[in-house]
């Protein structure tokens, strides 16, 4: 879409907060109304109404419209953003070891801004599976070069909670 489409949509992303929890609907709606302005077969269609549903606490209505969107082919930044929020969404649902599934390759994936984000959901969707340790392990490594100090002995203390002991 043009750059003013995604400038009016980042406009009512910023005012999210600005409705209270029951007016949650009125949000979506102002989404649903950007989003009648994009061709039927967009993939940034679906995507923006999952995020929606899932930023209004409806993870369960998110899960098939981030599907929708990834399956029409929604790439790049955007598509990174539909993976880690979906992993995320479908631990909320249950369905944690989907989400580690669909999440580990980005471990591989090309580096951006969103690497901490992939990492901090698979911990997360990794804990609710009881896997607490690779969690963690995600969590200090990503964590680790942020720190002023410690970042070699944090990341060996990441690697030395997942490598079988020797």
């Amino acid at each position: 879409m043009n750059q003013d489409w995604e400038d009016r949509v980042a406009a009512a992303w910023a005012t999210l907060d600005d409705y209270a929890e029951e007016d949650a609907a009125d949000f979506r709606a102002v989404i649903d109304a950007l989003v009648a302005e994009l061709p039927d077969d967009s993939p940034l269609g679906p995507f923006e109404r999952a995020c929606a549903w899932d930023s209004t606490g409806h993870s369960d209505q998110a899960v098939p419209l981030y599907r929708e969107a990834l399956a029409r082919g929604l790439t790049g930044y955007k598509g990174r953003r539909a993976r880690i929020q979906l992993s995320s969404s479908l631990r909320n649902i249950g369905q944690a070891e989907e989400g580690v599934k669909l999440l580990t390759p980005e471990l591989d994936a090309p580096s951006d801004e969103l690497d901490d984000a992939v990492r901090a959901t698979l911990a997360l969707c990794l804990s609710s599976l009881g896997r607490d340790r690779e969690g963690l392990a995600l969590v200090l490594g990503a964590l680790a070069p942020h720190l002023p100090r410690y970042q070699r002995s944090m990341a060996n203390y990441a690697r030395a909670l997942v490598e079988p002991e020797g």
